[in-house]
């Protein structure tokens, strides 16, 4: 089995908490990269929107796009507007041969909000799945056939973000419908991760190997804190530095055949987490879990 390993810039920059890492260069989010080992990178606010602009840089580096989010409002839009707001960024990606779209439910979204507690997340009736789920396969048929499949991040803070949540989700959408897993989200919303791996893997197609401090996490008074509370105390960690097995997350993954991308990704303070010494420990840990379960890891090739 074959596995890549890449990370997201949110660990020098956070998009939603501006003051992490504002001052932190793209040039030195990439070069860091590389340095720790990965091959790929997911993008971020301080990268290029076109591929004649962001490729260069890429090749420069030696990394390759390993997808990135895409602010998805499938939920509350129209379907046809929905394909017009996405155009730019299934370009982009498609022409940089990324593997796909992380498509992330922000209609109603509380993640980037800071005043907003935990417990106030949009809810979808369970009756409502039927349309949404019929509404999202349409999308993610039109962006198959565009040349970009989608990988859907359930996440905290949104209306997907418990594992009962991702369940309906996934009985509702069509096989167009490709799941990216996250351990850390998961853990964080009371879920079960070997558990949804084992549901759901012939139909995931990026995962994100997030860590969390379930010390922090268990402490959180949901009816007050938000997500980006959350982040501020230190709820996100890289593997290796914090609760979760990942070595029973892997092997997991190995037994139900789980190629692709490994995603390293931790929104922490900068200032207090330095981006590239954690980087090194989660990709560290990564290395030892997959080797021990039997993956080759494939470096970059121009």
């Amino acid at each position: 089995m074959k596995a890549k390993l890449g990370i997201a810039p949110i660990a020098w920059s956070n998009d939603d908490l501006p003051e992490l890492g504002g001052e932190t260069t793209l040039e030195t989010c990439l070069s860091e990269s590389k340095l720790a080992g990965f091959s790929g990178v997911e993008t971020g606010g301080k990268f290029p929107k076109t591929s004649d602009e962001l490729g260069p840089i890429l090749k420069k580096h030696e990394l390759y796009l390993a997808s990135g989010w895409y602010s998805g409002t499938i939920l509350d839009n129209d379907l046809e507007k929905e394909k017009e707001k996405a155009h730019e960024q299934l370009t982009l990606f498609r022409d940089l041969n990324a593997p796909c779209l992380v498509y992330g439910e922000t209609a109603g979204t509380i993640q980037n909000v800071r005043n907003a507690p935990l417990n106030t997340k949009r809810k979808i009736h369970p009756e409502d799945f039927k349309e949404y789920g019929k509404k999202l396969t349409a999308f993610a048929e039109y962006c198959a056939d565009f040349g970009m499949p989608i990988s859907f991040h359930h996440h905290m803070g949104t209306a997907i973000e418990t594992e009962e949540e991702l369940d309906l989700l996934m009985s509702h959408t069509g096989e167009a419908v490709y799941l990216l897993f996250d351990t850390g989200h998961m853990t964080f919303a009371g879920g079960n991760s070997i558990n949804v791996i084992n549901k759901y893997a012939k139909r995931m197609n990026h995962f994100h190997a997030k860590d969390i401090r379930s010390e922090v996490v268990n402490s959180l008074d949901r009816t007050k804190e938000s997500f980006l509370d959350a982040v501020l105390k230190g709820a996100f960690t890289v593997p290796g530095d914090g609760s979760i097995d990942f070595k029973e997350v892997i092997k997991t993954l190995a037994e139900n055949e789980y190629e692709g991308w490994f995603i390293v990704e931790a929104e922490q303070d900068p200032a207090k987490a330095n981006p590239l010494e954690y980087a090194k420990i989660g990709n560290r840990e990564l290395v030892e879990c997959l080797n021990m379960h039997g993956y080759e890891i494939e470096g970059y090739k121009l």
